[in-house]
């Protein structure tokens, strides 16, 4: 059932990735959109399709996986269900960093070291939230209050920067936050994909040893988990993960969170199973998020990070109340 499961799931989203090739401003016929594919020198859209849409549509999916994927492993080794990048403070110290390269340094440094930028803060939020929630080892209950303390921080310094910014800058920087995919390029996929060929197989590979945390630590330690480095590991990877989504798309929040939820339903807890089955539900929040910015309002482009915050907002609380009642 579960490989079935996950099968289907990947027909879905190559069958959604050709849809929203086919809708756009200028919508086109699958047939057309087919022969632009397998004969690009014959087509009168090749641009449209090779340069436009395929971009964009691979990077939301490449993004979705990333923050989906994440959330997974920070849910496993924090043992919260309402952990994710954007809660514990990865997400939003991203923002600030890239907040902070826009209005202060982009005059001088060209605005192809935005990412860079990103995926260092998400690394210093994340090395805070260690450092503070260091008592003997991390604690994960603590790591969730230290983290939601972080991101209400960075979140008051980003919108501080954006303020005191000028309107160009600012501009940039909200619709950056909110998370938009508009103008991807192919260099926007070359640049992300190094930050998910090494993560990915590091997780699949510590997938057993997360399930034994996610028992506890006395359970894992009897069986012969070394907990301290495992979950470093599974944190580093996560911290990657997230940076990179955020570096190439902005702040596209309840990701991390939504999707392994839903995976979960679909391929219960097992971390080998869960981590494959978040990535494609994720891709295909991303994927539909930001289709739904390109042709539901034309000829308007609005970012897919408000069609993902619409759903991971009340997502969110009704996690908050199903947790309350359960203890």
């Amino acid at each position: 059932m579960t490989k079935s499961t996950v099968l289907l799931l990947s027909l879905l989203l190559a069958a959604s990735a050709g849809l929203s090739l086919c809708l756009g401003s200028f919508p086109t016929p699958p047939l057309e959109v087919l022969g632009a594919l397998t004969a690009p020198q014959n087509s009168d859209i090749t641009f449209i399709i090779w340069e436009l849409r395929l971009p964009r549509i691979v990077l939301a999916i490449l993004v979705g996986a990333a923050l989906a994927m994440a959330g997974a492993i920070l849910q496993s080794i924090v043992r919260n269900p309402l952990a994710s990048p954007d809660v514990i403070g990865i997400t939003s110290g991203a923002a600030l960093a890239a907040v902070l390269f826009l209005a202060l340094l982009s005059t001088h440094f060209s605005i192809h070291w935005l990412p860079l930028a990103a995926m260092l803060g998400a690394l210093i939020s994340a090395l805070l939230v260690i450092s503070l929630s260091w008592k003997n080892g991390i604690n994960p209950s603590r790591m969730v209050l230290v983290g939601i303390g972080l991101a209400a921080a960075t979140g008051a310094g980003t919108t501080l920067l954006i303020v005191i910014s000028d309107d160009a800058a600012a501009m940039t920087a909200y619709v950056w936050l909110t998370g938009s995919l508009y103008a991807a390029q192919w260099k926007d996929v070359e640049g992300i994909l190094p930050w998910l060929l090494v993560p990915v197989p590091i997780c699949l590979a510590f997938a057993r040893h997360a399930d034994a945390m996610a028992l506890g630590d006395s359970v894992a330690e009897g069986l012969g988990v070394p907990i301290l480095r495992s979950r470093m590991i599974l944190l580093a990877c996560s911290v990657a993960l997230a940076g990179a989504a955020v570096a190439f798309a902005g702040g596209l929040s309840f990701v991390g969170l939504i999707a392994p939820h839903l995976a979960a339903r679909l391929v219960g807890r097992n971390m080998a199973r869960l981590v494959p089955a978040s990535a494609l539900v994720g891709a295909l929040i991303v994927l539909y998020a930001d289709l739904l910015g390109r042709v539901a309002f034309l000829p308007k482009d609005l970012p897919a990070g408000i069609f993902v915050a619409g759903i991971g907002a009340p997502f969110f609380v009704y996690l908050l109340h199903r947790t309350r009642r359960q203890r």
